[in-house]
């Protein structure tokens, strides 16, 4: 097994699943593992001003603020919609079925969901697709990473052009990519020119794994292919995400991205570690307690979740009380629903 290929093992067992190994990797198992809680009682660059908004946005989508795009990308980006906003905003409708269950499997990958946007810019989420460079199906693969990643080509048969199949090979790709290289914009850079033409860019550069510090060392095409995801993400969420930032950037937004708390909520409430695809609404339903205000405790708490399985959780002590005695019966409900929504997706 790779060390990436461990990586999703780990993953998938941290969220409380037992991984199934074969290539078509759909998870189907629901075992708790009860023993992986930690218990731990206590524990400015101004966009142009017709973006301002568009810029200036939450990075996570649940009330953190502070992620504005990297100047050095706004006026690719900027140009970018304004010629295929219209064009997108349509595919919002008749792709939402297939981006749904894109997000799903690869949420279910430990994966963030936005990278759901690469096959946007790959394919325009054609299954029939086929590059000038012989790369086939909604996520664009080539023969030989295809059959590497699981997917069979033989006989009159190309699972590239199978949706799902297709998305949980992507999936196990963008998890090798993330392994080698931690950042996201470098992982989509990779899969669009190959770690190759990356590794090249970063010697370089003289060792820096920052994109936006590698970017004139890589093709034209990948340069801009990391700028079109990141202009395809802001149409489709009206904000950026953990995936179009780099790590350093990602590193600053999660050190200012605490909770939005009062010092008199900071002392009447209590931390606690915990492991697993914890959903929030599964906690709240338990707990008593609306969504906005279980944000500003725990900002960006499900997809914290979703890419590192763990979480510093912080409640209101007496709701902690009630999450603490009721901690595996959410746990299994949580996994319960991650795998009833996924499975609704696969069939």
């Amino acid at each position: 097994m790779s060390v990436a290929g461990f990586f999703l093992v780990q993953v998938a067992r941290a969220a409380g699943i037992q991984p199934d190994m074969s290539s078509q990797a759909v998870l189907s198992d629901t075992t708790v593992n009860k023993d992986s809680l930690q218990q731990d009682g206590t524990s400015k660059n101004d966009p142009k001003k017709d973006f301002k908004n568009l810029f200036t946005t939450a990075v996570f989508g649940d009330g953190v603020t502070g992620a504005k795009l990297n100047p050095m990308a706004i006026s690719f980006v900027q140009n970018y919609i304004k010629k295929n906003k219209t064009g997108f905003e349509n595919m919002k409708g008749w792709a939402k079925p297939k981006l749904d269950m894109m997000d799903e499997i690869l949420t279910q990958h430990g994966l963030p969901g936005e990278l759901k946007y690469l096959a946007v810019i790959e394919s325009g989420l054609k299954y029939n697709m086929i590059s000038r460079s012989g790369a086939v199906g909604p996520w664009a693969f080539m023969p030989a990473a295809a059959q590497e990643y699981g997917l069979r080509i033989n006989g009159g048969k190309d699972e590239r052009l199978d949706y799902i199949k297709s998305t949980h090979a992507a999936a196990r790709l963008l998890t090798d990519f993330y392994a080698q290289y931690g950042d996201w914009l470098l992982v989509i850079a990779a899969y669009n020119s190959g770690p190759g033409n990356v590794q090249k860019a970063i010697r370089k550069s003289g060792g820096s794994k920052d994109f936006w510090a590698i970017q004139n060392y890589l093709p034209n095409e990948t340069m801009n292919h990391v700028k079109k995801f990141i202009g395809v993400h802001y149409i489709f969420e009206g904000e950026g995400g953990i995936t179009t930032v780099t790590k350093s950037e990602l590193k600053d937004l999660v050190l200012n991205s605490g909770p939005n708390l009062k010092e008199e909520e900071l002392k009447t409430s209590t931390s606690y570690k915990v492991k697993g695809r914890f959903n929030s609404a599964i906690i709240l339903k338990y707990i008593e307690m609306d969504m906005a205000a279980f944000s500003r405790y725990n900002p960006n708490f499900d997809n914290e979740i979703a890419l590192n399985g763990k979480y510093d959780l912080r409640l209101p002590t007496q709701k902690m009380n009630i999450f603490v005695a009721n901690r595996y019966q959410i746990l299994d409900e949580s996994i319960t629903e991650l795998l009833k929504s996924t499975n609704s997706k696969t069939r």
